[in-house]
């Protein structure tokens, strides 16, 4: 069996799948090529849009920042790249996204709350000495808002782990490196 993973097109992927591929390539203009990955099983691809596109208690600006400091702990440039044009067009400057990444927001008292937790829970798995989530309460988050981040983390989590093993090519714009 063959290891590398290819960018599937329309006609390679299952019926139910080209049905999912035609409602991603009417929203984004194209099928990214990690959603093309997830084609390669039957169910995965229509799991992973669900989770993405489960309802949440977090801002969008919210979900981005969390999405940028999770993909830089997890070195997936792929992510990295995507969701930082994906941030820019919610309100992030680039100078702001790399901040972000590099697990604070000095420009944002709550937003930093967030991302420093976010860094603390995708690094050590663990909330630590529970300093972060006291911090992130004080900023005026909730219990709902610690739950649909800690799923936000976990979505996250599996599409910086399949790209880190499919490794398909990125098609978007590289994201800057923080270093």
């Amino acid at each position: 069996m063959e290891n590398t993973f290819n960018v599937l097109k329309r006609e390679e992927v299952s019926a139910k799948n080209q049905q999912i591929f035609d409602g991603l390539k009417k929203a984004f203009g194209a099928v990214p090529n990690l959603y093309s990955t997830l084609a390669y099983s039957e169910n995965a691809l229509e799991a992973y849009i669900n989770l993405e596109n489960s309802k949440t208690s977090l801002t969008k600006k919210e979900i981005e920042a969390v999405t940028l400091v999770v993909s830089e702990v997890n070195s997936c440039l792929y992510c990295l790249s995507a969701h930082t044009m994906v941030a820019k067009m919610n309100g992030f400057t680039e100078e702001q996204t790399l901040e972000i990444r590099g697990g604070s927001a000095g420009f944002d008292k709550k937003l930093n709350a967030l991302v420093k937790l976010a860094k603390q829970l995708s690094e050590k798995r663990n909330a630590g000495d529970g300093t972060l989530v006291a911090a992130f309460f004080d900023a005026g988050y909730s219990k709902e808002n610690l739950i649909d981040m800690i799923v936000h983390i976990g979505d996250r989590t599996i599409s910086n782990i399949l790209h880190a093993v499919t490794q398909v090519p990125n098609e978007f714009p590289l994201a800057k490196s923080i270093s």
